[in-house]
């Protein structure tokens, strides 16, 4: 299983849009021998994961949230959910999928879940089942299935087109037995010849630690990172709906905005961090501890090379390589004034975030303050600053709502950069409420009041990529 193969991903977004992909990216021109060498990682389609677990932007409940809450409502959800997967199945008819086939894969599953959950429901009535015990492995089996839909619908599509693809299911559907990550995806690709099929994968995979515990909703990224590595593939490819640009084309418009082109994998870390979905940075450090660059591509731009991410890619000449930001983010302001010259004081708040597993994305301090902003989605905040209350009882501890604008790079040694960042803020009547950047100089990120979130990127945008 070596050598000159890709692995390549492609999102729920994409994959509700299968005719074109296949257009596109998976079938395209190619003919015999060119259509293999190429391992496919496929996510639920869009708006599956969100029916099964809860939605992603909102948090309104799905199968899976209102199961958590003991809510019967999880019955209708998941007859939704069926309704849906249907629905997809139906789309696909005109494109080679066998609908019958394909409804019973949907309703088998769906059937079986609907058993497993009613005897869950059952059993902790009596009391003796605590929910971490239960929820975590039902959380799992329901990501599960959307992957499991789209790639068996996948596979029968492309056979329908002469394609040899084989469906991978990594599920473990019903199977008793769990391995590691690394173990499940090696049993089920050790007998495939890559140069004479097309392996459609799961996203999702069965192990004994849980996929969706270790990582939540970035679980498929994981999986083909690493695939990718196990396999010892030349490159990863993630198939977006967009290409990975200068800033958000719906904030600054998609005629102004380009194509990345080169970057590394700092980089990509400090996009993550900024909530871009280039790839989720957990699934990158092994790909990039092996030197295997990752490619995203415009899967609707086929012919565009996209943006290749490599460990070594340093920009030849000074430039911004993306604006990008946070809008959801929470300042923690800690304010003492016998913390100057105190030891440790900043080590016994950061004991507090650890507790709660509250991830910082900036931080400042000077003599008798420090800040910290963290994501306002992050769980057991409020548990977090009422322990931080209670410690810190000579303190003076202030949340705010603001937002954080990015400046990106892998070579920003630019002089006088800080100059025209805050005088592009300044002509767009952008208050400043605080900056950070490290003496590497890859990130410079400003603190702002949310309602000047988009303006702020516009004007960044305007003057470190259109007026260069």
């Amino acid at each position: 299983m070596a050598g000159r193969h890709t692995v390549e991903k492609i999102g729920g977004t994409s994959m509700s849009r299968f005719g074109e992909l296949m257009n596109n990216v998976i079938i395209g021109s190619r003919t015999g021998e060119k259509l293999y060498n190429r391992i496919f990682v496929v996510s639920a389609y869009g708006g599956i994961t969100n029916l099964l677990l809860e939605d992603k932007k909102t948090g309104e409940p799905g199968v899976y949230g209102y199961f958590a809450q003991n809510n019967p409502s999880w019955e209708t959800k998941l007859e939704e959910t069926r309704h849906r997967m249907l629905e997809y199945n139906r789309s696909f008819e005109e494109i080679g999928l066998d609908r019958e086939e394909a409804d019973a894969f949907v309703n088998e599953r769906i059937d079986g879940i609907k058993v497993c959950l009613r005897d869950l429901v059952r059993l902790r009535s009596f009391g003796h089942f605590r929910p971490h015990d239960y929820l975590p492995p039902s959380r799992e089996f329901l990501s599960a299935i959307g992957e499991a839909h789209s790639a068996f619908n996948s596979a029968a599509i492309l056979r329908k087109h002469g394609v040899n693809a084989v469906f991978v299911d990594l599920t473990g559907w019903k199977e008793s037995n769990s391995t590691s990550i690394e173990q499940m995806i090696e049993n089920h690709l050790a007998e495939l010849d890559f140069s004479r099929c097309l392996p459609i994968v799961t996203g999702y995979v069965k192990c004994a630690e849980g996929i969706m515990n270790r990582f939540d909703r970035g679980y498929s990224e994981i999986t083909f990172s690493k695939i990718a590595v196990l396999t010892d593939a030349r490159e990863g490819i993630i198939h977006k709906e967009f290409h990975l640009s200068t800033g958000d084309p719906r904030l600054i418009g998609a005629d102004k905005v380009k194509t990345i082109g080169n970057t590394n994998f700092d980089i990509a870390d400090q996009l993550s961090d900024m909530d871009m979905e280039a790839i989720h940075s957990k699934a990158s450090k092994e790909m990039e501890f092996k030197n295997i660059p990752i490619r995203v591509k415009n899967a609707f731009d086929p012919n565009h090379p996209g943006t290749l991410i490599s460990k070594d890619y340093i920009s030849p000449n000074p430039r911004v390589e993306m604006i990008c930001g946070r809008a959801d983010i929470i300042a923690v302001e800690v304010f003492d004034p016998e913390m100057v010259g105190q030891s440790g004081f900043d080590f016994r708040l950061m004991d507090s975030f650890n507790k709660y597993r509250i991830s910082y994305i900036a931080k400042n301090t000077n003599a008798n303050t420090i800040t910290h902003y963290v994501a306002e989605k992050s769980k057991n905040l409020d548990k977090c600053l009422e322990q931080l209350e209670q410690q810190f009882k000579g303190s003076v501890i202030n949340t705010y709502k603001v937002a954080i604008v990015a400046v990106i790079g892998s070579n920003m040694k630019i002089p006088g950069f800080l100059s025209r960042a805050a005088n592009a803020l300044a002509r767009a009547n952008i208050n400043i409420l605080a900056l950070d950047q490290c003496m590497r100089q890859v990130n410079m990120q400003f603190i702002i009041g949310r309602d000047d979130f988009k303006s702020a990127q516009v004007a960044l945008h305007r003057e470190f990529v259109e007026n260069e």
